[in-house]
C-alpha cells in the first residue's frame, strides 16, 4: 500500500482477506483493538502500520503463540480466523500459494 493509497476493506481484499493486511484486522478483532464491524476500508498505510504496532505489542504479551494465549481469546482467535478460511474459500482462495513455501 502507497502512503496516498487507501486500503480497500478487509472484505474486498485479495483472496477473501488472506493477505497480511487482513491478518492484522483479523487479530486486531481478536484482541478487541477494533470491532469487528470495523473493515479498515478506506484507511491509510499508517492507520494500518499504527493498528500492526498494536497488534503486535498483544501478540508480544504471549510469546506470538496462539497456545499461551488466555482461552477465552484463543476461542475468540479460532473463531475469526477459521470463519476467515470459510469466507477465503468459498470466494475462491485455497491456500496453496501460502504454504508451498517458496514465495
Amino acid at each position: 500500500m502507497q502512503n496516498s493509497k487507501r486500503y480497500v476493506g478487509i472484505y474486498n481484499d485479495l483472496h477473501g482477506g488472506m493477505t497480511d493486511t487482513g491478518k492484522i484486522i483479523r487479530d486486531a478483532w481478536v484482541f478487541g483493538l477494533i470491532p469487528e464491524s470495523e473493515t479498515c476500508e478506506g484507511w491509510l498505510a499508517a492507520g494500518i502500520e499504527d493498528l500492526w504496532r498494536k497488534v503486535n505489542a498483544e501478540w508480544e504479551k504471549y510469546g506470538f503463540l496462539v497456545g499461551n494465549l488466555p482461552e477465552d481469546t484463543r476461542a475468540r482467535f479460532m473463531e475469526i480466523h477459521n470463519a476467515a478460511l470459510d469466507r477465503a474459500r468459498a470466494a475462491g482462495w485455497d491456500g496453496e500459494y501460502e504454504l508451498a513455501g517458496d514465495h
